[in-house]
């Protein structure tokens, strides 16, 4: 019954390579919209949905490696599928923008690199 999903089958998605590109995390996830999600939630919709995701990886975070203990409807949240969401969205409003993330990542660590050639290894605290 699975395999007649328009997407394809639960095996399909399985069988992604662990090596899978940003470009291609971003066209599988227009395909799903469009096939199964039907349509994109509007931007900001996905905007409200990011900071609630990026909230629930948070509040993980916090009961795993902070202080807070975990509730025990919280005990069973996974780290990579919280990850995973945050990533989903964040495609999502990349993909409604017109936002090549391969080409923003590129030029994020450009200036990353340049911004910072001597001055991570000139601080005290980092050595």
């Amino acid at each position: 019954m699975m395999d007649l999903l328009p997407f394809g089958s639960i095996q399909k998605i399985k069988d992604i390579k662990m090596n899978l590109t940003i470009e291609q995390a971003q066209e599988e996830v227009d395909q799903w919209i469009k096939t199964i999600g039907v349509k994109y939630f509007s931007e900001l919709t996905n905007t409200a949905i990011l900071m609630e995701e990026v909230g629930e990886l948070a509040r993980l975070m916090a009961r795993k490696y902070g202080d807070q203990s975990f509730k025990a409807s919280e005990k069973d949240k996974e780290l990579a599928d919280e990850m995973a969401d945050v990533l989903w969205v964040l495609i999502c409003l990349a993909n409604q923008t017109g936002v090549n993330l391969t080409e923003a990542f590129h030029k994020n660590i450009e200036k990353k690199t340049l911004r910072d050639a001597e001055r991570h290894q000139n601080n005290e605290k980092l050595k």
